[in-house]
């Protein structure tokens, strides 16, 4: 794709949109060039949706919820966008890239876009290039975008990094789950939604909604937001429209806040890109190539010190 075909992405072309982000995804350094200056073309249209993260734990219908709440979202009007991170194999590198399958209905919708992207190892289980990819799908009129992360983990306080709104569905169970999660990702989370609040489940999980009510109201959050505890049934289709009026609500209550959060994530990010180039330039040094193998066979041989070795490679630069 040619980096000035920026009009059909700007129409909303899905093929077209899809080439953009494989561009973006590759490696090789030309396609790099060229996917900056499509960056750079289509940034003055971007940065009018709502972004969401979505995580939680396996098991817990996340792709339900996502495309019952996509179709729910398309209803009311909304183009929406979903980036789906699946887990990668740190050993084979493969990816399942399944997301299109489990979100069968919404995947046929003319509204929506659905791009599975491999983790690749990226901390957190968001693709290093997710935040490029919510630009190119705002420059394509998505309303709302909606990232799917791998799970809950430390890591995912990242995720929170990149969206406007973090969301962590749970299941109905209490106590066991909430000590399953670490205490980082619940003092970033915006919302928790208890799913599969249907049948017998729906006493356990008003239940357990009175204990993450009680657990989180002991946590300290840095946003003028009250972090909300719902329930909800993907599968019935119930209280999809309360997540929804819950997300509005934030959206009208946080404006300012929001634009601020973001100039805020766009100067961390700068900084993480610097940090991630200044390792590459680091790796691709010839004379910090050629003395590495020798100073880490002498760091495990405990011969020298690993600040020492680290010492000696920036000397050499």
């Amino acid at each position: 794709m040619k980096s000035y075909e920026i009009q059909p992405i700007l129409a909303g072309n899905r093929r077209a949109l899809a080439k953009a982000i494989t561009l973006i995804e590759s490696t090789l350094d030309a396609h790099r060039d060229q996917a900056q200056d499509l960056l750079e073309k289509l940034l003055p249209h971007s940065g009018n949706s709502l972004r969401i993260g979505i995580t939680g734990v396996p098991g817990v219908g996340k792709s339900t919820f996502i495309e019952v709440f996509g179709l729910y979202l398309i209803e009311q009007g909304k183009r929406v966008a979903v980036l789906a991170v699946d887990p990668s194999s740190p050993i084979a590198g493969g990816s399942i890239l399944g997301d299109k399958t489990r979100m069968e209905e919404l995947s046929r919708r003319e509204e929506a876009f659905i791009r599975p992207t491999p983790a690749s190892g990226a901390l957190g289980g968001v693709a290093q290039k997710t935040r490029e990819s919510m630009i190119l799908c705002e420059a394509a009129g998505y309303d709302v975008i909606l990232v799917e992360t791998v799970g809950v983990g430390q890591s995912e306080y990242q995720v929170a990094g990149m969206v406007d709104f973090f969301m962590v569905l749970m299941l109905p169970g209490g106590g066991d789950e909430l000590q399953g999660i670490k205490k980082g990702i619940m003092e970033v989370a915006d919302a928790l939604v208890i799913n599969k609040a249907d049948g017998e489940s729906e006493s356990l999980a008003t239940m357990t909604q009175r204990q993450y009510i009680s657990a989180m109201s002991l946590l300290r959050h840095t946003s003028s937001w009250e972090p909300r505890v719902m329930t909800c049934s993907a599968l019935q289709g119930v209280n999809i429209d309360s997540v929804w009026a819950m997300l509005c609500e934030f959206q009208s209550d946080a404006d300012r806040a929001i634009a601020t959060k973001r100039s805020r994530q766009n100067s961390d990010w700068m900084r993480e890109l610097m940090n991630e180039m200044l390792l590459q330039k680091l790796s691709q040094n010839t004379a910090v190539k050629a003395m590495l193998p020798e100073l880490e066979e002498a760091v495990e041989r405990e011969e020298v010190t690993a600040f020492a070795a680290v010492r000696a490679v920036m000397a050499k630069l």
